[in-house]
């Protein structure tokens, strides 16, 4: 930090398994990952390399390991290990992970329909090669889930060694846990809250709004996705109180002189 203000909240230091920023990259250059790890490498902690960028990305191999070298994890889209598993190549995709080194994979069902009891058992085979953040939502606006069915999944997909459950929302914020016009689906976040614990929920919040609603639920240390790459240092000001959606809420009004 540049300078000294009281009254900040603290950030869980890095490397940290709460507070998490988790960034979608969505084809950007080396040179451009390089430029976004300058500014912005100190507040990000995972970076998914959206959908299926991956598979037309000039130079993978030296992007990735620019990421990792700044201690960054990294892993691809749900829709890449769907657009294997759909085409009956799962061992393919882990080989492809072993070789570009990736120990974060995700599991999801967005675009395809996969048994639950299925989605569980390809957690549990994956464990054994890294990280598993499993994907709870479909990317189909006309799919609604009731809480109950979204509290059983990532109750579920947790018990089989998903680290995360990451709640769906797009790109774009407008399915899953939010309207289609990106609003957030109160009832269905504070039900799910409930029963699952906070810090091991990613929720995608791609928008500034959606942002603000989790950071003033569950405070400056939930675990955000799907965040621009030009939007986490404002994110990050967002967090501390250092934007004007949240500049008073870590104040002490006692001691504020207006």
């Amino acid at each position: 930090m540049n300078f000294n203000l009281t009254q900040i909240p603290t950030r869980t230091p890095k490397p940290r398994n709460n507070g998490l920023t988790m960034v979608m990259d969505k084809g950007l250059s080396v040179s451009e990952a390089k430029n976004f790890l300058e500014v912005a490498g100190p507040h990000v902690d995972i970076v998914k390399l959206g959908f299926g960028t991956a598979h037309v990305t000039p130079r993978l191999r030296e992007k990735i390991e620019v990421y990792k070298e700044a201690g960054m994890n990294v892993y691809f889209g749900g829709t890449l290990f769907e657009a294997f598993l759909i085409r009956n190549q799962f061992e393919d995709y882990l080989a492809v992970c072993k070789d570009y080194e990736i120990d974060y994979m995700e599991v999801s069902d967005g675009s395809i329909t996969i048994p639950h009891a299925e989605k569980c058992g390809y957690i549990e085979k994956m464990t054994k090669y890294g990280t598993i953040l499993s994907e709870v939502g479909s990317k189909d606006a006309a799919h609604i889930m009731p809480p109950y069915k979204w509290i059983e999944l990532m109750r579920a997909e947790l018990e089989a060694g998903s680290t995360y459950v990451i709640a769906e929302a797009r790109e774009a914020g407008n399915v899953g846990i939010y309207r289609g016009t990106g609003e957030v689906r109160e009832g269905l976040v504070q039900e799910i809250l409930t029963q699952i614990p906070a810090e091991k929920i990613i929720w995608e919040a791609p928008q500034k709004a959606q942002q603000l609603y989790f950071l003033e639920l569950i405070g400056c240390n939930v675990n955000l996705g799907n965040i621009a790459p030009n939007e986490v240092i404002p994110l990050e000001a967002m967090r501390i109180g250092l934007r004007g959606d949240t500049f008073r809420l870590y104040l002490d009004t006692d001691k504020a002189i207006y």
